[in-house]
Order: C-alpha cells, then sequence, then structure tokens
C-alpha cells in the first residue's frame, strides 16, 4: 500500500471513528436493510479492480502517444491545475451529467440511494460508475506523464475534502457561528465542497429549499459550481436525503446493473421527478 493510500485510509478511519462517537457510525437512524452491503461491495470494487484498471489503463493509453516522464519539468503550479482541470473538473462534469442522463444515473443512484450522510457512501456507487469515469483514466494518464508525486499529495487533499464533505459530524456548522469567521468562511464555501453545500445536493426533497439535487456537484473544489452556476448555498442541511419518486432498489441491481435490473421497472423513470431542471 502507498503512503497517499495508507494516508487517505487515515483520514476516512478518523472521521469515521469521529462518526462513531458522536452521530453513530455503523447504525444510522435512515438506514435500510443493504446499506451496509451495498458500502462494502463497492469499496472493494473501487479499491480491487476500478481503481487500478482506470489508473494502468489511463497510463497504457498515455505510452501509445508520448514518452514517460513527458511532464515531469513543468512547474508545480502547472502540474496542479492539470489534476485539478483533468480530474477534478472532468469529474464535476462526468457528476453533472450522471444526473442528467438516463442510463449513467442508474450507476449513481446507489451514492444517492442511502437516506443519511456518512463518510460511509464516499465510495458508494455502481460497479460500472467509476470504472468508466473519465477522470480516473485521465489521472492515470498525468501518472504515466510524471506527475506522480504531484497526485500522492493531491489526492490526500482531494480525498480529505471529500470525506469531510459526506460525514454527518458537520465540520463547517460551528465556523458559520461565529461572526469574524464570516468572510473566510464566504470564501471557503465557494471555494472547497463542504457538508453544507454536499448535504444539499443529497437532499431528498426539491421543494424544502436547501436540496439542490441538479446542482452543488463539485468534489475538491466547489468552485466549478460557482463557476458553471449550478451552486446553491444555504449554510442549512436538509432534513431528509435520499431519492424520491423511485421504485424499490436491491443491493444487486445497485452493484451490477446493467447486468442485473428490476424485470418491473420499465417504464420508471431513472432520474427523480421531482429533482429534474
Amino acid at each position: 500500500m502507498e503512503t497517499k493510500d495508507i494516508a487517505i485510509l487515515g483520514i476516512f478511519l478518523g472521521v469515521a471513528l469521529t462518526e462513531a462517537c458522536v452521530t453513530g457510525f455503523f447504525r444510522k437512524a435512515a438506514q435500510k436493510p443493504g446499506d451496509g452491503m451495498v458500502e462494502a461491495l463497492s469499496f472493494g470494487a473501487l479499491l480491487l479492480v476500478s481503481m487500478p484498471v482506470g489508473l494502468m489503463g489511463g497510463a497504457f493509453i498515455a505510452s501509445q502517444f508520448a514518452a514517460r516522464d513527458a511532464l515531469a519539468n513543468w512547474p508545480l503550479l502547472a502540474q496542479i491545475g492539470l489534476f485539478l482541470v483533468f480530474d477534478d473538473m472532468f469529474q464535476y462534469w462526468w457528476h453533472r451529467l450522471s444526473h442528467s442522463v438516463s442510463w449513467l444515473y442508474k450507476l449513481h443512484r446507489p451514492h444517492h440511494n442511502a437516506e443519511y450522510m456518512s463518510v460511509r457512501i464516499v465510495y458508494r456507487n455502481n460497479f460500472f460508475y467509476y470504472l468508466l469515469m473519465p477522470s480516473l483514466w485521465l489521472s492515470g494518464a498525468l501518472v504515466y506523464l510524471g506527475l506522480g508525486p504531484v497526485y500522492a499529495v493531491y489526492a490526500v487533499v482531494k480525498m480529505a475534502v471529500i470525506i469531510g464533505a459526506h460525514s454527518d459530524v458537520r465540520w463547517d456548522a460551528p465556523l458559520y457561528r461565529i461572526k469574524w469567521l464570516s468572510p473566510l468562511m464566504w470564501l471557503v464555501e465557494r471555494t472547497i465542497s463542504t457538508p453544507a453545500t454536499h448535504a444539499a445536493h443529497h437532499g431528498k426533497h426539491a421543494a424544502d429549499g436547501i436540496t439542490n439535487y441538479k446542482g452543488n456537484f463539485g468534489n475538491l473544489l466547489f468552485f466549478w459550481d460557482v463557476l458553471f452556476g449550478t451552486a446553491k448555498i444555504t449554510r442549512r442541511y436538509p432534513a431528509e436525503f435520499g431519492v424520491e419518486n423511485l421504485p424499490p432498489t436491491t443491493v444487486g441491481e445497485q452493484m451490477l446493473r446493467p447486468l442485473l435490473h428490476a424485470p418491473a421497472e420499465a417504464k420508471a423513470e431513472a432520474v427523480p421527478a421531482g429533482s429534474r431542471a
């Protein structure tokens, strides 16, 4: 296991332990049968299959067009910029597309099927959702081109933000209440994903005035939502999370669709009606 993976695992376990002490980790109030299984399978599939295939696949494709370490001598800021664009911005558009395209939403639905926020859902997606994610393949290409050392640090920072944004231990809430921090928090919440902005994306009811199911797509940078007009900032958190107007689903369908799917869903719409733009 690489140093960056150890660091990411340490951050994940640290936040999970905090959840266990403050809000509960293994048993969430809105948890349904099968939730834990979906989360365990998603994590395992990403770690053992999707991530290695995506990173190595991207490196292989890059090797057909460029020499190894071709970008290694680029300035540090330029290398960071490449990851912000080709990894984080591309993931923003992949995420945004998954809320607009029917077949892709069906691969992303497991992430929103959880009716709670938690570090448990950080990696919760269909097996093929990550396998097809362009940003994962592009990151592999950038590592092949010599940006591996930058990626090691970038990945830790990005996952720290994403893990913190998904947790139901809301680190931003007490900071909003400190008046002299207001200018700083104004900048922070428009730069990176926070529990408030990302919880809004997971909200269940568009009518609650907080939920922004068709926006707040940012992963590391919330700035992409600000730039591309999909940001909604309320500094509040939805009372309920999940998806509405969709039929029940199974563990197998969540993980392996389109190989497995509910036979009676032919007329069911993939994207929740109440969440359409």
